[in-house]
């Protein structure tokens, strides 16, 4: 991380991370002594447990004083969780009443907060989550540029409907978000001209909206469906927005499989991720299996953290 990266996450901590912590949870992550806040992934707070932090997928405790521990640490209690939840919601939990009963925040800037607690069902189908036990703060980090080398090798003659493959927290979602923006800017390198992109953001992981707004760049010529399901927004973007490239994070059903296909017999393109370690393991799938056995595949990209998320392991070219 050179200078200038470092500033813009310091800032990003400043200005969105710490407003929303407590101030005992906040004051020890500011004096970190063993490693730079700036550098954290993900912050876990877990009532009655000791505060976690994430670091190159190694999680770390820390004390009252900021000092990194191999065990224990400074114990978050459910005061700790009640209040940063309240400042993440901006003490109004109804307008993110959406969110959490998909079981994540979305905040100013991008990041996301996993939730967990009481979760409350009615007719079969989730109405909140309550008694908030556990918050998982995932720090945005956008890594532009770390898609070029890729778009510049399997686009070079073309876009070609791409499949995306990781094992959880290798960087599928990074990849993703950077081929969107590059395709919708243009890549010069290639004389790839900017392409209408609709992202179908189900997660809200892809342009990270709040208040309905990129925190992302996505590009310029970017449409995002946030928190759309899969099924319907594919659908939605080839009726309403005349896309050149659908972006779509996390298939494998066979209702996944038949929407990137009928997507695909309007003329459209479709860049998709699916978690998995190999082809053999993404071929369990069915719905993967059917996108493959209808040639809906062109290019499948293997992903893994070998040098850090995002290591390109192989490329295989099917078409």
């Amino acid at each position: 991380m050179n200078t200038y990266e470092k500033e813009k996450v310091i800032q990003t901590f400043k200005k969105d991370i710490f407003p929303i912590l407590t101030e005992r949870i906040r004051e020890p992550i500011i004096k970190m002594k063993n490693f730079g806040f700036y550098e954290i992934e993900e912050i876990r707070l877990r009532a009655n447990k000791p505060l976690m932090l994430y670091k190159n997928n190694q999680g770390f405790f820390l004390d009252e004083k900021g000092e990194i521990k191999s065990e224990n640490g400074l114990i978050v209690t459910k005061d700790d969780i009640e209040k940063t939840y309240l400042l993440m919601c901006d003490y109004s939990l109804y307008t993110m009443e959406e969110d959490i009963k998909q079981g994540f925040l979305t905040l100013k800037g991008g990041h996301r907060v996993g939730i967990a607690g009481k979760v409350v069902s009615e007719g079969g189908k989730i109405k909140t989550i309550k008694n908030i036990s556990c918050l998982n703060i995932r720090i945005a980090k956008e890594v532009k540029g770390c898609a070029l080398n890729l778009a510049k090798s399997i686009y070079k003659d073309g876009i070609k409907h791409t499949l995306i493959v990781s094992p959880p927290g290798c960087g599928k979602t990074t990849i993703l978000r950077d081929l969107v923006r590059l395709l919708s800017n243009g890549i010069k390198e290639i004389e790839l001209s900017g392409k209408k992109v609709t992202v179908v953001d189900e997660r809200s992981e892809i342009a990270s909206c709040y208040l309905g707004v990129p925190q992302n760049d996505v590009g310029i010529r970017t449409d995002v469906l946030d928190g759309c399901p899969k099924v319907d927004g594919l659908m939605m973007a080839v009726r309403t927005m005349s896309p050149d490239v659908i972006a779509v994070d996390e298939i494998g059903s066979i209702k996944d499989a038949e929407a990137i296909m009928d997507a695909i017999n309007t003329g459209v393109k479709v860049i998709s991720t699916v978690h998995g370690k190999d082809l053999d393991d993404v071929l369990k799938r069915r719905g993967i299996k059917l996108l493959f056995e209808n040639e809906c595949i062109d290019v499948v990209v293997f992903l893994s953290n070998r040098n850090g998320p995002g290591t390109i392991e192989n490329i295989i070219k099917i078409n």
